[in-house]
């Protein structure tokens, strides 16, 4: 079997651990994350290594309250788990003065290039996916495919309680990607959604972060990297951030990258308010009595 890997971005975990981070609150009454749920989706889609990407001075917490559990559960189905560390000192160049923001997630991403040896999908820690996606990307990595991206139905990934922003994909007749357009503050409204008053089709595809990927696409995300550190930390260094989609948005408008959309027609569910917690908690309470997922979360996985 070929071995593929589940990358999740949790360097955003608060460094305190307990109440408040929202991607440590429960979804059930079990008490599992939105975290486990991707875990067990990506091991049932066929995964069978999981790197975490955190901080360092958060390891020992991560550990105990996420990270030696899922070890444990991860070991009894054959699945291995390491661990990359992103550090904002991990740069080509000198750490400007008085910077403290985070490099962004393309940064997160090369921190785990040591670990990463198969083709591997990257998520959200504290975004909740569904089953297509998982299944969709690792059966297009299988079949020897280079890039893909999840795809979600506008619609599905809005919020009741405020505006998000989403990237809207725009696509070629192959369903090939040709541009992200980064969409700010969309709002449901009573015949769809808008964005600053303007309407936006809600049957559109956008990009929540669920990207397939290979082992090659680092050293072209490395290289990118240097690049961005000559010509954007420059001009704005206390900001400035390499972010995975604006760097594949610039691969495919130079027509050096191809990426996929696999589109599906799973709800995501993230808590971008305090006032979604209610909702997406009852959200899961449905799939567990559906029997879309078994109370002991990780009991049906072979």
């Amino acid at each position: 079997m070929k071995n593929t890997t589940l990358l999740i971005m949790a360097a955003g975990i608060g460094s305190r651990f307990g109440t408040g981070i929202k991607q440590l609150e429960p979804v059930d009454d079990s008490n599992h994350i939105i975290m486990d749920y991707s875990i067990h989706d990506a091991i049932e889609a066929g995964f069978n290594h999981v790197v975490f990407i955190i901080r360092k001075d958060i390891e020992k917490e991560f550990k105990e309250v996420i990270g030696d559990r899922i070890a444990s559960i991860c070991s009894a189905h054959n699945v291995t788990v390491d661990y990359a560390f992103q550090d904002i000192n991990d740069i080509p160049g000198t750490l400007p003065e008085g910077r403290t923001k985070p490099w962004g997630t393309g940064q997160a991403v090369l921190a785990a290039k040591e670990v990463i040896h198969t083709p591997f999908i990257v998520i959200n820690a504290d975004d909740y996916y569904g089953k297509e996606g998982f299944k969709a990307v690792h059966e297009y990595l299988l079949d020897g495919g280079k890039a893909c991206m999840a795809g979600f139905v506008l619609k599905n990934t809005l919020s009741d309680h405020g505006g998000v922003t989403r990237g809207i994909c725009r696509m070629n007749e192959e369903n090939n990607l040709t541009e992200v357009v980064e969409t700010k503050n969309i709002v449901k409204t009573e015949n769809g959604a808008q964005a600053d008053g303007v309407a936006i089709d809600t049957d559109s595809l956008v990009s929540m972060n669920m990207w397939g990927l290979t082992p090659e696409f680092l050293s072209v995300l490395e290289k990118g990297f240097k690049e961005f550190f000559e010509k954007e930390v420059p001009a704005d260094p206390l900001k400035a951030e390499y972010l995975i989609p604006t760097f594949i948005g610039e691969l495919l408008e130079q027509g050096k990258m191809s990426v996929k959309v696999l589109k599906t027609g799973d709800v995501w569910y993230g808590m971008t308010y305090k006032e979604d917690v209610a909702g997406v908690k009852d959200s899961f309470r449905k799939m567990l009595e559906s029997r879309k997922y078994q109370a002991d979360l990780f009991s049906d996985l072979c």
